[in-house]
């Protein structure tokens, strides 16, 4: 058996392990990096760590350490609500603020995952509190960033037009940045409409207050008894919760309809709640203008996000240290292990070969449209563990001999490269996942990552075909 197919056969054996025995599947693959290159591929522990990926070692604790700390100090709270009063109340248009915010991003210039990592904290907080799927509104985050990807402009477009003018292929700029922004769009509307989107705008418009229906959001069913927390009190009323009897608890009472309405907490800083009383206050001004230093540095000075994430953080921590307090133990440590650990197998897989040896394969069919999809396939299942743009690096090269018999058109085949390699960013194990998956504040880690693979996984299996049926068999370019 090769040393390719045994390092692929172990990958298999560490997510079958890591899904039926709850292990965390970092330190299943950290294991595995470290037996299959010093028994496979003879790499010492240097050659093992060269697979570590430092910088999104930083980004993950940088970024969830500075919007933990906006959490503490209630910062969040406000954007929240500054973003229901920018869209008039309508929650459902919010996923898609997210989407087209992201998507901006990339196409001025931003990095995939640092448009992500800026926006992520701030949409999967908002979906917290008002009780949106946090899959829906991630994976609106990443389509968005994806969406925007591969203009002329953006780092993708550039990097991908330059390969294709180095090896001397016929391409379309504008035909590759149209290809990802409608799949993508396409994805998101589909997402959108499964994933509770209807239910959103059924909802109606929200106060930013306390997310009561403004509108015509449906009723909420009536009660009577008596409560024990704290709130209603007695008399009739039309409010939520409100209506007559006696009682000390939220609820108490009968009659009336009232609007569905989340909680609202003590507010920290204005002794009021959140509900009423979002204050802008010294800590969640300086926190704001850490936001935008961290987007100015990261877009304006292509400083990197982490460690500029990580300096923010420090400096707030230092003039607040009762609201920074806990922001370290709140850094996602558990994501951080298990991306890191993947990612340094799959190094390793990288290191010895394996991945040019699975496509120098595919690349060997005589038969060219069979090689063209098995081509996106491998862009596509790789791209969920590695660097999207290194892969369509190594993938077009590859494509290169049967797109030089012309059968094959050459602006089809590289905008279904494009779009399988990257469309499958929403893996957890990919940055853009990673980075969505430790920015979720309030949620079970472990089952969002595993409904994060499981959709992955569908991207993986679906996309490349659909693209390759779309783009490559109709011969474009």
């Amino acid at each position: 058996m090769s040393p390719e197919l045994i390092s692929i056969l172990v990958l298999v054996v560490v997510f079958v392990i890591a899904t039926t025995r709850s292990v965390n599947m970092g330190a299943l693959a950290f294991a595995a990096a470290f037996g299959v290159g010093t028994l496979v591929a003879d790499l010492d522990a240097d050659g093992i760590f060269a697979g570590f990926p430092g910088d999104l070692f930083v980004v993950l604790v940088g970024v969830t350490y500075l919007f933990a700390i906006a959490r503490a100090n209630g910062t969040t709270d406000w954007l929240v609500h500054a973003a229901v009063r920018l869209v008039r109340g309508r929650v459902a248009l919010i996923p898609w603020v997210m989407f087209a915010l992201t998507g901006a991003l990339t196409a001025i210039g931003a990095v995939s995952p640092a448009a992500v990592a800026i926006v992520a904290p701030i949409a999967l907080s908002f979906a917290t509190r008002y009780s949106i799927s946090p899959l829906l509104m991630g994976t609106m985050v990443v389509h968005g960033a994806q969406a925007g990807g591969f203009s002329p402009i953006s780092i993708y477009g550039s990097i991908v037009n330059g390969i294709v003018e180095r090896e001397n292929l016929p391409g379309s700029e504008v035909g590759l940045f149209l290809a990802s922004l409608v799949a993508n769009l396409l994805i998101a509307a589909v997402l959108f409409a499964l994933l509770g989107g209807r239910k959103l705008w059924a909802r109606g418009a929200v106060t930013p207050e306390d997310g009561g229906v403004l509108g015509t959001g449906g009723t909420e069913p009536t009660g009577s008894g008596t409560g024990t927390g704290p709130g209603a009190g007695t008399g009739p009323g039309t409010g939520p919760g409100a209506g007559t009897g006696t009682g000390t608890g939220a609820g108490a009472g009968t009659g009336g309809t009232a609007p569905a309405a989340v909680a609202v907490r003590p507010d920290r800083e204005t002794g009021g709640t959140e509900g009423t009383g979002v204050r802008l206050t010294p800590a969640r001004i300086a926190t704001l203008a850490a936001l935008v230093a961290l987007v100015v540095a990261v877009l304006g000075f292509d400083l990197d996000a982490g460690l500029t994430a990580v300096t923010l953080a420090v400096v707030l921590s230092t003039a607040w240290p009762d609201d920074s307090r806990r922001a370290v133990g709140e850094i996602a440590w558990s994501t951080v292990l298990l991306i890191c650990g993947v990612l340094t197998y799959v190094g390793v897989l990288e290191e010895m070969g394996t991945i040019t040896w699975a496509g120098e394969g595919v690349g060997g069919i005589g038969v060219p449209l069979l090689a063209a999809v098995l081509l996106c396939y491998i862009g596509a299942i790789v791209s969920a563990f590695a660097s999207s743009v290194g892969i369509m690096g190594a993938l077009i090269p590859l494509a290169v001999p049967f797109l030089a018999q012309g059968e094959i058109g050459a602006v089809g085949m590289i905008a279904a490269l494009a779009v399988s390699a990257t469309v499958v960013d929403v893996s957890p194990f990919s940055t853009n996942g990673a980075l969505v998956l430790a920015a979720a504040p309030d949620v079970d880690r472990e089952r969002f990552f595993r409904q994060l693979m499981i959709y992955g996984g569908i991207v993986v299996a679906a996309v490349p075909a659909l693209a390759w049926l779309v783009l490559v068999v109709p011969g474009f370019g």
